[in-house]
């Protein structure tokens, strides 16, 4: 980094030395200067425009390579923590630790270098202007007083950019279900005042128009003071180095500590096929999620939603490697997957409608064909009629227990057990006749 920081600040002295160079040449060309003066001076403005390009190339790769390096160690520990953790955090806590994870790689990029350059070539025009008091005050407000303000604790918007996420993915993976039910209006125009919520909230962190208003009153000053045009030239070229900082510096560290969830004495006897039926936020998924962690590896399978880039086969062999293809055949058939096996599905399912994505997954489920089966909404996204037909065939193929998710109470007489999660804490199980 000390490579970076010295080719950097060689840099931008070099562009205030182009910009004050350049002024001189301009204001002199009119009194008629001796030829020998305009040509060190076209010279001067060559060569530092050169340069400038040339250390800014080198300044990038020494501060990238410094990066990148730090970033493989950091990125390790990361994961190597995340996969020795009892309690795997939520969502939102993991986009909070991607983010900080980028937030302390970008700081070496985006804050400590562009600071200490700004401080050192701040420190040479200040020199060079003889002390100037308007250019040192202008540089202590800019270098100093917009960062320690821009440092304050942040709103904390991990939420929000983790619901635009939600939102954005919803609108890219099932369009075609939004568009056939009417509602994909409704969700974009969601989406839309998220980003702009996001948005608005994130400007107020950016203090760039006051450092630019000191940047223009400090210039202002100096030509009051009658200080050259080259001098004040300079200046400006200094402070646009300095301008960027209020925008780019370090925001706090956002929380990521989460309580282990309670564990909950309440839960669905595994033998049977079980429905768990109750409103948004009645922590049914919470309730699958922990009985996840308390199976055997060996005995249960949550199903996994994630569908990779490649072929229906590949996807689907995910949960049995050496299953035959009469097998996959079998179970594609149970869960009406109309796909051809080799098939490329692309990057998350994307050339793929959402019904098919679905009937995937649940193929890959039933040719796991586990002790304990747990399902999230398993029929999201198919038509009232299939959904219906394909749940009973995978329950009857079912040879252990299922516990599954559903919002559906036409499919309720398809289980042995209903156990409604209310959204205090009421909870009944019911025997279905």
């Amino acid at each position: 980094m000390k490579l970076a920081i010295l080719v950097g600040t060689l840099a931008e002295l070099a562009g205030v030395g182009l910009t004050a160079t350049a002024t001189w040449l301009i204001m002199r060309a009119a009194e008629h200067p001796p030829m020998q003066a305009l040509t060190v001076a076209i010279v001067a403005v060559r060569t530092l425009a050169l340069a400038k390009g040339a250390l800014r190339y080198l300044e990038r790769l020494a501060s990238h390579k410094t990066v990148l390096s730090e970033a493989v160690e950091l990125r390790g520990r990361v994961y190597d923590d995340l996969a020795h953790r009892r309690h795997i955090p939520s969502g939102t806590a993991l986009t909070r630790i991607v983010t900080n994870v980028d937030q302390r790689l970008d700081a070496k990029l985006r804050t400590t270098l562009p600071w200490i350059t700004a401080a050192l070539v701040g420190a040479v025009v200040t020199v060079a202007s003889g002390f100037s008091l308007p250019l040192i005050a202008g540089l202590l407000i800019n270098l100093a007083l917009l960062p320690w303000l821009a440092i304050r604790t942040p709103q904390d918007l991990t939420p929000l950019r983790a619901k635009l996420t939600e939102q954005t993915t919803e609108l890219v993976h099932s369009k075609e279900e939004l568009i056939a039910y009417g509602l994909f209006d409704e969700r974009l125009h969601a989406a839309t005042r998220t980003a702009k919520e996001l948005s608005r909230k994130e400007r107020t962190r950016d203090l760039t128009p006051l450092a630019i208003a000191v940047q223009f009153g400090a210039a202002l000053l100096m030509l009051a003071q009658h200080e050259p045009a080259w001098l004040i030239m300079a200046a400006i070229a200094t402070f646009e180095i300095t301008v960027p900082l209020a925008a780019l510096t370090r925001p706090s560290q956002e929380p990521t500590d989460e309580p282990e969830p309670a564990c909950s004495t309440e839960t669905p006897d595994l033998q049977g096929r079980t429905a768990i039926v109750g409103p948004s936020g009645a922590g049914k998924t919470t309730l699958l999620n922990a009985l996840a962690h308390r199976l055997e590896p060996s005995k249960g399978a949550l199903a996994d939603a994630h569908v990779f880039h490649t072929t229906v086969r590949t996807n689907v062999l995910l949960a049995k490697p050496d299953a035959t293809q009469e097998e996959l055949d079998r179970a594609a058939e149970i869960t009406e997957l109309d796909l051809d096996w080799d098939q490329v599905v692309g990057e998350r399912g994307e050339e793929i409608s959402g019904g098919q994505r679905q009937r995937l997954i649940l193929t890959r489920s039933v040719l796991a064909n586990p002790e304990v089966l747990l399902l999230d909404e398993p029929t999201e996204g198919l038509d009232p009629e299939q959904a219906d037909r394909v749940l009973s065939k995978v329950l009857d193929h079912c040879q252990g227990t299922a516990l599954v998710v559903t919002h559906r109470t036409e499919q309720l007489a398809l289980f042995d057990h209903v156990r409604h999660r209310g959204p205090i804490s009421h909870e009944h199980v019911g025997r279905v006749g």
